[in-house]
């Protein structure tokens, strides 16, 4: 979707600018052509040598340069792209887009543009958090401004929090979307993710080490293809995409709501890792240590949300897909699985402890479906997720 796309790309100063030169490379190894503007501030963390080599193209960095202004002027520069990216989009210039300023050439340009711009925030934790870049990041938002990111993580300054840009490819992705008619377009998706919490009582609950990050990476990857994605989440340690409809919940009945409120829909994945069971006899209230011996607590099971939603008479997506977390006998028992839960693919993968996949970056599964079991080679969850995006596709195409 972004061949022969024109992208005009804004680095900000920070220490993300770095990552800028991937992504100049993520966009030109997809036939994108790339003009940037660097901003003085930009300017002390790459060069504008390494910046031109990389887009094979002239680099802007001054409003009051008369050569620069007599081969393409601000106002051509800002509406000659097909979009604007920012990134890193720092504390500063996201404050001087939604305030209106333009005292240099990348605010000049993000003023007069009648492009969509995307932008991915980076910046220090206590900056991202703070009450006015939280209000710019309001009205960028009322101004239909995209945004991707940010992610949480160490600081290059030593802190921890949310403030990380996004990585290249999320950003590829978000600018997939922001561009393309892609061949999911008019499609509609639900993602669950992450864990469920199911209390105790107010303090305490019944979790699991699910992190999220495959459903985020699942949601990315059908939004950056066209779907119109409604992603559900219990309460996962990895931040949310951006551009898909989120709803938050935190137990499996409110899930299972979420869901059937989200629907009809084309294609359902089911990648959250929903506890099996609740507290019967949650709290009201936090249970004490008395002396008497162990607390009681009865378990009582869950609404199974796959097979709930796998069986529907009425509103069943086209193509229903579980995940199958397993530990021993990994593609027996998830072959059984997508039989008795009657959906239509099961993702099995092989969670026991030595394999670091659960909550860990990368995961390795095998698509189950009608005809048999195709086993994938670990890869990444974004990877993964994109393998999986595309196989939406040629099903769903294939069915039409």
């Amino acid at each position: 979707m972004l061949a022969n796309k024109h992208i005009l790309l804004i680095i900000g100063g920070g220490i993300a600018a770095y990552k800028s030169l991937d992504l100049i490379r993520k966009f030109r190894e997809r036939g994108t052509k790339v003009t940037a503007v660097l901003t003085k501030a930009g300017s002390e963390f790459v060069t504008p040598l390494s910046v031109s080599a990389l887009t094979g193209e002239k680099v802007f960095e001054d409003l009051f340069n008369l050569t620069d202004e007599a081969e393409m002027g601000h106002i051509e520069l800002s509406r000659a792209a097909d979009l604007i990216v920012v990134a890193p989009a720092t504390a500063d210039l996201m404050s001087k887009m939604a305030n209106g300023g333009a005292n240099d050439l990348a605010s000049t340009v993000l003023l007069a543009t009648d492009k969509r711009v995307l932008i991915a925030p980076s910046m220090n934790v206590r900056m991202w958090t703070h009450a006015a870049t939280q209000r710019n990041l309001a009205t960028l938002q009322s101004d239909e401004i995209l945004a991707v990111g940010p992610k949480e993580g160490d600081m290059a300054c030593g802190e921890y929090g949310p403030g990380r840009m996004a990585e290249p490819l999320e950003i590829v992705a978000a600018a997939e979307a922001a561009l393309g008619d892609g061949p999911l377009k008019g499609r509609c998706a639900i993602v669950t993710s992450g864990p469920t919490h199911e209390p105790i009582d107010p303090v305490r609950y019944i979790a699991n080490r699910s992190s999220g990050a495959q459903g985020t990476a699942i949601a990315r990857a059908l939004m950056s293809l066209g779907a119109d994605v409604t992603f559900v989440t219990g309460p996962a340690s990895h931040p949310v995409p951006s551009g898909v409809n989120v709803v938050p919940v935190q137990t499996a009945s409110e899930m299972l709501a979420a869901v059937e409120d989200a629907l009809p829909a084309d294609v359902a994945i089911f990648a959250a890792a929903v506890a099996d069971w609740h507290v019967a006899n949650a709290g009201d209230s936090k249970i004490k240590k008395d002396g008497k011996g162990l607390p009681s607590i009865e378990l009582a099971e869950n609404p199974d949300i796959l097979a709930i939603v796998s069986q529907l008479k009425k509103n069943r997506p086209e193509l229903v897909i579980g995940f199958a977390a397993e530990t021993d006998d990994v593609i027996e028992n998830a072959t059984s699985k997508r039989k008795r839960k009657a959906c239509d693919w099961i993702l099995a993968n092989d969670v026991s402890p030595e394999t670091g996949i659960m909550g860990g970056s990368e995961n390795a599964v095998t698509l189950i479906h009608n005809s048999g079991a195709d086993v994938w080679p670990r890869m990444t969850k974004d990877q993964v997720a994109t393998r999986l995006a595309h196989a939406i596709v040629d099903h769903l195409g294939a069915t039409e």
